[in-house]
């Protein structure tokens, strides 16, 4: 018999502001955020949330946010190793990079945004060509984490006439303390430089692409010189035999915290450099005009000499002053420090809005993501046009409400499941389960546990002062505070018949509570009334009590103990029933079935043990997780149970023993019924479900009343609820899709680490594929996941059934060869494929389509999987495409990289010739027709725009009264000049 269930699935994530594993952006309106393994839009100013970016099965963190030069492109990192570009007016993703074996820590665009570089925890860059969506390659060199990327944009300082093109170098910067310049002409490191004595966290480059700006975790703040001269001539040597540097040491710039500069980053447009380096505060400095700095020179020289002439000594001429005047601005004065701007909390990033975060005042916004689950938008104003007061940041807009600033410690939901309520340290919010959203903010102390009282108007909440804190949502305020503890409260319950309430805290007190009306206003007798709490008993124990739990029939009160047992008490008379140990670490929660039969007690010791409690007895010890089980709560009507812990993980089990049973017509023998019995035994309280979503450790858990649904809390802010889907789920089913995952991955990762020293050209010139990869500089862009693999699998079984298609039809044609038309007419024709028949599709368009259907990004990657007896078969289907002229771009791009990597065994293999040299002629032929069918679009094109330009000339002419040379200069000003270098 098997048994099924009900799948449960993640539906709502709310709680979240701002996450604190990546940077932000600012636009000047929207900020794009991190919220773990998605990306919020906010109206910071509206405090809306104005778009969600999630993708459906993903959940890797979120680590780094770029924005493209092309504003609808966002590129976003992964802690997986995964790159997404996000289109931001559709809210989807354009295309998936996987290059990079641990989390993304930098990315950076070039100027056109073409193309991407990406930086990783696994120390490699890798350079991505957007427009293909392919990796270029993958370059060594730094020994730790990169933190920093830039692309160094040279066109605008090169000669029209020289070779190199723009944005040819990128320089990066590395936990390892280095800085290196990268020539991606060549695919090597041109420059090594020890940037700092420590690790390097920060770069940034002035907007006149002059400066570099590095900081280190020690608080030190670099500056470097670029020479343009040296970047355009290339890798040389100078007379003396050195190789020519093209970044140069200048100075150092001190800063007012010794504090890890976290970021740097330049105004786009003002004189602002922003350096943070302390953990609540950003530094600004202003960058000094070149007439502020002859003044402030000029007043020092003043002072020089009136200093001279107080002391008799002779002041020096006028030639002397001119030469003064001429000498070189120092960097230090160049960058002065303006005003430091403080936040409420801990900074994870800041960012300029650009033009729109700017007023007609000439004061501009900086924008603050703080760890602590808010966003901040301050004001900085302009610099001050006479001496006084020093400027100082204003706060302008603050977000913070829809999230708690500290981990979400306890939940509890309403009777009627329509409202749930979260508490932290410091807060506790009230939230609208079918909107999510926030409607009710109280502040409230270091809280433990909460629930609602019977008439859903008041919630109680315990205290880590040992305090009783009761609210009103009607008018969100607090109106009762009971002493009730000496110690922690952790744990309530209400009773089930609603008139009382038990707790149970660090001072060993077990203590019942009677739940009273009486009028919210004394003096007005027509005021509401509220429930109050009334001490009815105390039972002493003899430990801390970490648990209480009352029985739903009322009968038994359950108290867990810090010496790891469970205590069992008539309710009545408070007279010991049982005593439950053997769990090794304390009990931190336990709950009874709704029958009253079963209870179940988690501990710190990673065990769940359902135990009866009739006679106490044990029924099953499990281990549930691999981190201290922090919840456990039955669901509604039945004997499941949901457990929650520190490994991030929720879990649903079974707690029902299957019972079978046996109807034999003929008699059975012992050893048969034992065997019997040990199978049923193996249904015994199952693993139903394991649901994966939350990134830190789960507090909280509250199950809805209903059985519909769970609500999560932890320690990443966020709160989640998993919904009972119409999806059934069989556990056998379920265990062989965890066994493939496992062997998927273990297979990709096996995968992985065998490739991971491949140069980029390792096959191909003669180079041996087995001694020196651990050494290559470049090497392939090469990862294997689970899609790539299922990808290449399906691409083999393609190229298996077209194999068997075609040879099918040879045979059919070979019968006809020796046959006369009577006889032909009568032959069976062959059984074709029915995928193939079913279709209407030739094996030559059925391998084209299923290839079609693989993601660009995937592609290589589902390529390398071939085995080469494939390969050989794809080549002659590639010929086939080529001849008639299908996909070209697809087939020149799996020939070129096909030949690339089997270089060696194409080439030995004299078989081939019979397949390349067709191949060779079909391809070459269709490329000069796409050649020519491109030439004529672009002449056609050339020549609409020149008819164009001939008309507007004329309308010129005749609203210009014929004056040619202003006509001219009135069609200059239309166009913009855009510089080509050859």
């Amino acid at each position: 018999m098997v048994r099924s269930y009900f799948r449960h699935g993640p539906t709502e994530v709310f709680g979240l502001v701002c996450s604190a594993s990546s940077n932000s952006i600012f636009d000047g309106k929207l900020a794009y955020v991190p919220a773990l393994e998605d990306v919020l839009v906010w109206d910071v100013k509206r405090g809306t949330m104005a778009a969600m970016w999630h993708e459906s099965g993903h959940r890797a963190e979120v680590t780094y946010i770029l924005r493209s030069p092309k504003p609808d492109v966002f590129a976003v990192g992964y802690s997986d190793g995964s790159i997404r570009l996000w289109s931001a007016s559709s809210g989807s993703v354009i295309t998936a990079f996987n290059g990079h074996k641990k989390a993304v820590t930098a990315l950076a665009f070039d100027q056109d945004g073409s193309r991407l570089a990406s930086g990783s925890q696994d120390t490699d860059l890798i350079i991505w060509d957007v427009v293909a969506e392919a990796g270029l390659y993958r370059l060594r060199g730094h020994r730790d984490q990169i933190t920093a990327i830039k692309f160094l944009d040279i066109s605008a300082n090169v000669p029209s006439t020289s070779s190199t093109s723009g944005s040819t170098f990128v320089v990066t910067t590395s936990k390892d303390s280095f800085l290196k310049v990268w020539d991606l002409s060549t695919q090597h490191c041109v420059q090594t430089t020890i940037a700092h004595r420590s690790e390097v966290w920060s770069l940034d480059v002035n907007p006149e692409k002059t400066l570099i700006f590095t900081g280190s975790s020690e608080g030190e703040m670099k500056v470097w010189r670029i020479d343009s001269e040296a970047l355009s001539e290339g890798l040389k040597e100078s007379e003396s035999g050195e190789i020519t540097k093209m970044i140069r040491p200048v100075t150092t710039i001190p800063l007012s915290s010794k504090h890890r500069v976290s970021q740097l980053s330049f105004h786009p447009r003002l004189q602002y450099l922003a350096v943070q380096s302390h953990d609540r505060s950003v530094e600004i400095f202003r960058v000094r005009t070149e007439e502020e700095i002859r003044k402030k020179q000029a007043r020092r020289e003043k002072r020089v000499r009136e200093k001279k002439k107080e002391k008799g000594q002779k002041e020096p001429d006028m030639g002397d002053e001119g030469n003064e005047e001429e000498q070189e601005v120092d960097l230090v004065e160049l960058f002065t420090p303006y005003l430091i701007v403080r936040s409420s909390g801990k900074i994870r990033s800041f960012d300029f809005g650009g033009e729109a975060a700017a007023d007609a005042k000439g004061s501009t916004h900086i924008f603050l993501a703080l760890g602590s689950n808010a966003l901040e938008v301050q004001n900085i104003p302009p610099p001050p046009r006479s001496r006084g007061n020093p400027p100082e940041a204003t706060r302008l807009y603050t977000l913070g409400l829809p999230g708690h600033r500290t981990d979400i410690r306890t939940l509890s939901l309403s009777s009627d499941d329509m409202l749930l309520a979260s508490a932290s340290n410091g807060s506790l919010k009230i939230w609208n389960i079918k909107t999510t959203a926030c409607i009710r903010t109280l502040d409230c102390g270091h809280a433990i546990c909460s629930t609602f009282l019977p008439n859903d108007r008041q919630i109680v909440v315990g205290t880590k002062n040992g305090e009783i804190l009761i609210y009103d949502l009607a008018s969100a305020s607090l109106v009762d505070t009971v002493k009730a503890h000496t110690g922690t409260l952790w744990s309530m319950h209400i009773r089930p018949d609603g008139c009382g309430l038990i707790t149970g805290g660090a001072d060993k007190d077990v203590k019942f509570w009677d739940i009273e009306e009486k009028q919210f206003n004394e003096d007005d007798p027509r005021s509401t009334t509220i429930s109050s709490l009334v001490h009815a008993r105390t039972l002493k124990m003899t430990d801390d009590v970490l648990s209480v739990r009352y029985s739903p029939n009322g009968k038994l009160l359950a108290v867990s103990l810090l010496d790891s047992t469970v205590k069992v008490f008539y309710q009545d008379s408070l007279k010991f029933f049982l005593s439950l140990y053997g769990h090794k670490l304390p009990v931190l929660s336990m709950d009874i079935s709704h029958d009253s039969k079963l209870i179940v007690t988690c501990s710190a010791d990673k065990n769940v043990k359902i135990w009866g409690l009739d006679f106490g007895d044990c029924h099953r010890s499990i281990f549930a997780h691999d981190e201290p089980i922090m919840q456990v709560a039955f669901e509604k009507e039945s004997h499941y149970f949901w457990t929650v812990s520190k490994d991030k993980m929720v879990k649903y089990w079974d707690g029902d023993k299957v019972g079978v049973v046996l109807i034999c017509s003929s008699p059975i023998s012992v050893t048969s019924l034992v065997n019997l019995m040990s199978i049923s035994v193996l249904f015994q309280f199952e693993k139903i479900q394991t649901l994966e979503g939350h990134h830190g450790e789960v507090w909280a858990l509250a199950v809805s009343n209903r059985g519909d649904f769970v609500v999560t809390g932890s320690h990443d802010k966020s709160i989640r609820i998993w919904e009972k889907l119409d999806d059934p789920l069989f556990l056998e089913e379920e265990r062989e899709r965890d066994l493939e995952k496992l062997y998927d991955g273990n297979l990709a990762e096996t995968m992985n680490r065998n490739d991971d020293h491949v140069g980029i050209d390792w096959g191909a010139n003669g180079g041996d594929s087995s001694g020196t990869q651990e050494q290559a500089e470049v090497a392939q862009v090469t990862k294997q996941t689970t899609e790539t693999l299922m990808a290449g699998e399906k691409i083999m079984e393609a190229l298996d059934v077209a194999d068997a298609d075609l040879a099918l039809l040879a045979e059919f044609e070979a019968a006809k060869s020796g046959l006369n038309e009577a006889q032909i007419s009568v032959l069976p024709a062959p059984a074709r494929n029915p995928l193939l028949a079913m279709q209407g599709l030739e094996a030559e368009e059925y391998v084209l389509q299923v290839i079609e259907k693989v993601p660009p990004t995937a592609l290589q990657d589902a390529l390398l999987v071939l085995p080469f007896n494939n390969v050989l078969s794809l080549m002659r289907y590639l010929d086939e495409w080529a001849r008639r002229g299908w996909n070209i771009v697809l087939v020149s791009r799996i020939l070129f990289f096909t030949l690339r990597t089997h270089h060696h065994q194409i080439v030995t293999n004299r078989v081939m010739r019979t397949t390349l040299i067709p191949l060779r002629k079909h391809l070459r032929d269709a490329l000069r027709k796409q050649k020519e069918t491109m030439g004529y679009n672009l002449a056609a094109l050339q020549y609409i725009q020149r008819q164009n330009e001939a008309q507007r000339t004329a309308k010129f002419y005749e609203e210009e009264s014929f004056d040619e040379e202003r006509v001219k200069a009135r069609i200059a000003e239309g166009k913009k000049r855009k510089r080509v270098v050859v």
